[in-house]
């Protein structure tokens, strides 16, 4: 059985460049993931990619996810990796370091505890809040708000998980903060206590 522990598990066939990963973090197999950072917890599965990202703790990100789908130059006369990667095609070229640049400043944010359904493409500039779900296959062009179940082409929002008054006390308890002995001395109330009498016995 395969045990997570404060150093990330990167599958040998994933392949992570210039990120950073927290504790308990899982990238698993196939998976890319370049300029991010991933928070505690969270994980990754199945071919996901994911570039100019920053995403929070305890995500749960499923399989064949594209998060930062690459924008092309639709300006230029042409769309193509020639104008931008250069170098792969001209002799004594290099690649527009502008383009590059202008790429890596739409970045996406990703918050704690959310759910990327399978299939899902986040673009980029998305802003995508604590505690939201995103349907498999859906594309996300817009952000999506706090504990938010979003789907569709284009994503919308169908629905909150919870009402505004609990959603606004679970931000502020910020269990995703605690303690790797406090989660797991809580694992019982989580696994079996309803969200109302969770708050309750942990607020304050």
């Amino acid at each position: 059985m395969k045990k997570l522990s404060e150093t990330p598990f990167v599958h040998e066939t994933a392949r992570v460049s210039q990120s950073t990963l927290g504790r308990y973090t899982e990238v698993g197999a196939h998976c890319h993931v370049a300029y991010s950072t991933m928070g505690d917890y969270s994980y990754c599965v199945g071919g996901t990619q994911i570039a100019y990202s920053t995403i929070g703790k305890f995500s749960n990100i499923a399989a064949h996810v594209r998060i930062y789908a690459s924008m092309h130059p639709m300006e230029r006369a042409s769309l193509h990796h020639f104008t931008y990667r250069s170098a792969q095609y001209f002799e004594g070229e290099s690649d527009d370091a502008a383009f590059f640049e202008w790429r890596s400043g739409n970045d996406i944010h990703i918050g704690h505890d959310t759910w990327i359904g399978h299939g899902a493409v986040i673009m980029p500039g998305v802003k995508i809040g604590n505690g939201a779900i995103v349907g498999a296959n859906a594309v996300v062009t817009k952000d999506v708000a706090d504990f938010a179940i979003a789907v569709g082409v284009p994503a919308r929002t169908i629905r909150q998980r919870f009402s505004d008054d609990v959603a606004s006390r679970l931000d502020a308890l910020k269990w995703w903060d605690w303690g790797h002995e406090q989660l797991h001395r809580a694992l019982p109330d989580f696994r079996n206590l309803g969200i109302e009498a969770f708050l309750e016995k942990y607020e304050g």
